[in-house]
């Protein structure tokens, strides 16, 4: 729509306060420019940026000078209610970094346009900028003008995306903040660029914390938030498995729906219709319906799977306006090994599982909406594929980077001319830190291949398979699929690398972006010497138990160097925390306790071997009158004040206390105290085995003999 001639004008501090100016153009621009040169009021200019750090980086840059904002920063936008709280959005931002309050006659000025505007044209005209058809929907220009720049765009998207790069513009805050103009044209890549987030294995977040995922989502220009149920959305239908407290309401994700409306935002609420259904079909009501006693898949024969199927998605499509539904329908290991054992063998596997599909898109059909599904399944039977309905969507997963290539996962999709979305992830399950070599190279590949074949969507993922996932360990690996899907082609992983920090911590040292790195080279070394376990099953296991000793063989060449880059992450952290004030600041805290947690499965494999061994000397040298003066001495080395039992126990319970107050600041407290319990008994592990230690020292005492390892429980591999 054609912007009126009332733009609303919003100050940096104090909105809602706005007032109406009239627009009368240039003459008042001139004026405005006179009185400033008149009254000696002029704004310093800074060099261009010719590297900026923007994420995702516009498809069109040309850097231009760069203006103090000593003096304030105004914004203008016209009548329409979505482009209004594009400015409110912005203005927040400008408080966020303490952006002093316009004055005096010439503060800086973003202008926020409606390409049909007679302002827009005026700008775009002499810049040679045009919006062209592909930028319609989500585009914009931004261009240099005689007070700071303008946003223009077709639609309220662009109008917010363009304001979401406006803010990255401007670096320092308070009176140090510039503005760093530029000539800019930019659109997206993909039409769908969205976060699947695993909301059924344990981590359930808060109703708040959601609402600061949406924001941040919708800042780095992703317009999909879909929310993945197992048994965690409640359903009035079904109150059984959604237990209260640990379970999403229907009032909730209501508010969630219109809290993200304004920011662009759809909400595609993921309810498994196929598979991963253990925690509903457990419960004895809902055991006809399991392939298998107790196990995760729905059985296709049962005429109560699609009435249950019915029931969910009626209740969810009465909730969540989105176009889209995803019924998931992934992993279904289960089938044919229960119920549908005698079709399976009798038509094959990929038929009996596209025919349920076929009956669940027909059940649906009257809700209107489009299916998504995960492709894992179907794309090992391409002949099966093309049977299934063209206007459901294929997302196809993998999660690890494939130096040929991407093409199997979409190619059964391709040739039965469905639509696509690719999944990648951010590699964060079963691990303490996020992979995230591993998954900005799987991210980068998936989503390049994806947009050769024409997928219109990406769909990233977190999951919690462990349990135990915090999403602000996340971010790295979620804003490198935001900048990925917008831009097209095959993402730079150095220019991500090299923005990040500066761009969502407001670091500008480089020192986050470097401890990033060295996080990232622990992965490299245990990747390359081909470390089996993931670093959680690391992290909680007992160095003398069997899993230990194999463990520990394999990690005996890489704990020094492990450490160090653990330690040299933690120090980064310190020295950018020191530098000034910076932002998002519990993902930095979860940042941290993931450098700690690394650095302390190395201590405890190298503290371990130490005790064993020093025991092992001492059993040996119990003989040796004169070696024998030294035990008393190690003993206190191995328990006591500062013991090295004593050193576990601090490990685990200093890293209890972080990571459930981290937890807190996201989740509600179902599931924690699941998690809380593994570090209370491996705490209690090391306290007991100090006190073994402090027995046998005692009986030395008395008795001058030690009892053997094994005793103690020191394996003989360790001694």
């Amino acid at each position: 729509m054609a912007q009126n001639n009332h733009p609303i004008v919003w100050r940096p501090s104090g909105w809602p306060w706005m007032r109406r100016v009239p627009n009368v153009g240039s003459i008042r621009f001139a004026l405005l420019f006179f009185l400033a040169s008149l009254f000696g009021i002029a704004r310093p200019m800074i060099a261009a940026d010719a590297s900026p750090a923007l994420l995702p980086m516009p498809r069109e840059y040309s850097a231009g000078d760069a203006v103090s904002l000593d003096s304030g920063l105004s914004i203008e936008a016209g009548a329409d209610s979505e482009d209004q709280f594009a400015a409110k959005d912005l203005a927040e931002w400008l408080k966020t970094l303490h952006v002093p309050e316009a004055r005096g006659h010439s503060p800086v000025l973003i202008e926020l346009l409606r390409r049909q505007s007679h302002r827009a044209e005026k700008l775009l005209s002499p810049s040679g900028k045009t919006i062209d058809a592909p930028m319609h929907e989500e585009g914009y220009a931004i261009v240099k003008t005689e007070r700071g720049l303008a946003v223009i765009a077709d639609t309220s998207s662009g109008i917010f995306y363009g304001a979401q790069t406006a803010k990255q513009m401007i670096s320092g805050s308070g009176q140090s903040a510039v503005l760093r103009r530029a000539t800019i044209r930019d659109w997206p890549a993909m039409r769908y660029r969205g976060l699947s987030d695993d909301l059924s294995r344990g981590p359930l977040p808060t109703l708040e914390f959601q609402k600061s995922q949406i924001r941040t989502l919708a800042a780095y220009k992703l317009n999909i938030y879909s929310p993945y149920f197992e048994n965690t959305l409640h359903y009035g239908s079904n109150p059984v498995p959604g237990l209260p407290g640990g379970s999403m309401t229907p009032e909730e994700a209501r508010e969630l729906v219109e809290y993200a409306r304004p920011y662009h935002v759809t909400i595609i609420p993921e309810q498994e219709a196929f598979g991963h259904l253990h925690h509903v079909l457990k419960y004895e009501q809902y055991a006809p319906l399991a392939e298998t006693p107790m196990g995760n898949v729905l059985a296709p024969g049962q005429s109560g799977s699609l009435a249950l199927i019915g029931q969910w998605f009626t209740e969810i499509a009465a909730v969540f306006p989105s176009s889209f539904l995803h019924i998931g329908a992934d992993e279904t290991a289960d089938l044919g090994k229960g119920q549908t054992e005698a079709a399976v063998q009798s038509k094959g596997l990929g038929a009996a599982y596209v025919d349920f599909l076929l009956q669940i898109h027909d059940k649906l059909a009257p809700l209107g909406r489009r299916l998504l599904f995960w492709g894992d399944i179907a794309m090992n039977d391409p002949q099966e594929v093309k049977r299934l309905p063209k206007d459901m969507i294929a997302v196809a997963w993998e999660y690890s980077p494939q130096p040929d290539g991407f093409g199997r996962w979409l190619k059964p999709y391709v040739d039965a001319g469905m639509e696509i979305w690719v999944a990648p992830g951010v590699n964060n399950w079963n691990r303490v830190y996020p992979d995230n070599d591993y998954a900005l190279r799987n991210i980068q590949g998936f989503v390049r291949d994806g947009q050769a074949a024409h997928s219109t969507g990406m769909l990233n993922t977190v999951w919690n398979d462990d349990g135990e996932g915090l999403f602000q360990e996340d971010w790295y690996g979620v804003l490198f699929g935001a900048a990925a899907a917008w831009q097209p082609g095959n993402s730079d992983l150095a220019q991500f690398q090299g923005a990040y920090g500066n761009v969502f911590h407001g670091d500008q040292t480089g020192k986050i972006n470097q401890a990033q790195l060295e996080l990232m080279a622990i992965y490299q070394s245990l990747d390359q010497a081909k470390v089996r376990e993931p670093t959680n099953v690391l992290f909680w296991a007992d160095p003398w138990s069997v899993e230990g000793q194999a463990i520990a063989i394999e990690l005996q060449p890489l704990v020094h160097d492990m450490r160090m880059h653990a330690e040299r992450a933690i120090t980064l952290l310190a020295e950018a925390r020191n530098t000034g004030p910076l932002r998002e600041t519990d993902a930095l805290d979860a940042m941290e306790l993931g450098a700690r947690r690394l650095d302390f499965i190395g201590q405890k494999f190298e503290t371990a071997q130490l005790i064993a061994s020093l025991y092992n000397q001492m059993y040996t040298a119990q003989s040796d009158p004169q070696n024998a003066k030294r035990i008393g001495g190690l003993f206190y080395t191995i328990t006591g004040a500062n013991g090295l039992c004593e050193d576990m126990r601090d490990g685990y319970s200093y890293t209890r206390l972080q990571y459930s107050q981290l937890w807190l600041r996201e989740n509600r407290q179902y599931w924690l105290q699941n998690v809380l319990v593994r570090y209370d008994l491996s705490t209690q592990l090391w306290v007991e085995r100090s006190l073994r230690f402090r027995a046998a020292r005692d009986q030395w005492r008395t008795q001058h003999k030690l009892p053997a390892p094994a005793e103690l429980g020191i394996p003989s591999e360790a001694q």
